[in-house]
């Protein structure tokens, strides 16, 4: 059963990377985000520092066996991947409207 949780895991780090790269890359984003998304780079930054955050605890816990240190290194992945969960969420908002700032 673990297998099969570590292989979903695994796909969703995956799914998170690559569309995080499509969308710093290429300005590409997956078809159900495209209405809300205001800022694709950002977008596409936010899921990279995600994806990344998912893999932190993965990869030091297979190096490091501390308990203190683990506590640490699980407690810095969630503070990234909140970092990338403010990052989506602030694409999501619109910009400024600049269309009666100039001067005359």
């Amino acid at each position: 059963m673990r297998l099969y949780f570590d292989l979903f895991y695994g796909l969703t780090v995956l799914l998170f990377a690559a569309s995080g790269v499509a969308a710093v890359t290429r300005g590409w984003v997956l078809p159900w985000d495209r209405r809300r998304v205001r800022r694709v780079r950002l977008f596409g930054w936010g899921q990279l520092v995600m994806a990344f955050a998912m893999c932190w605890p993965v990869v030091f816990g297979l190096v490091i066996s501390a308990p203190g240190i683990r506590w640490w290194v699980t407690l810095s992945g969630n503070g990234l991947l909140l970092t990338g969960i403010l990052l989506t969420s602030v694409s999501l908002r619109a910009g400024r409207n600049r269309q009666g700032t100039g001067t005359r």
